[in-house]
């Protein structure tokens, strides 16, 4: 019967505890490059969310300043349009003499005074 060796394994066995070796460093390397892309993704998503925020934030900034503007502008008008002298007023008394003196000056006829005078009055 033979004995077992003592000693150095031989060539099978040396070959395969290279296999398990190799295998298991490959397994090992597999996942820390799984771990690092992993994190690397994660980064990445991160600094697109903070940008999208900073986007939104100056999207708001610019819509604020633009209805800022756009208030100032009406508040402006609405100034200008007060500060604006009215029209004179029309003093109806003194024009109806003025077409009554035209009338019987004989510089208007009587349609042409009741014309004036419908507009005046109405």
């Amino acid at each position: 019967m033979m004995g077992r060796r003592m000693g150095r394994p031989g060539l099978i066995g040396l070959a395969a505890r290279t296999a398990v070796v190799a295998g298991t460093a490959t397994a090992v390397s597999g996942g820390m490059q799984r771990n690092q892309q992993a994190k690397a993704q994660q980064e990445a998503d991160a600094a697109a969310y903070q940008q999208q925020q900073q986007q939104a934030q100056l999207d708001a900034a610019a819509q604020q300043a633009a209805q800022q503007a756009f208030a100032q502008q009406q508040y402006a008008q609405q100034q200008q349009a007060a500060a604006a002298p009215a029209p004179a007023a029309v003093d109806i008394v003194a024009e109806l003499q003025k077409l009554g003196s035209l009338k019987e000056a004989g510089i208007l006829s009587d349609a042409e005074f009741a014309a004036a005078k419908a507009k005046l009055l109405g």
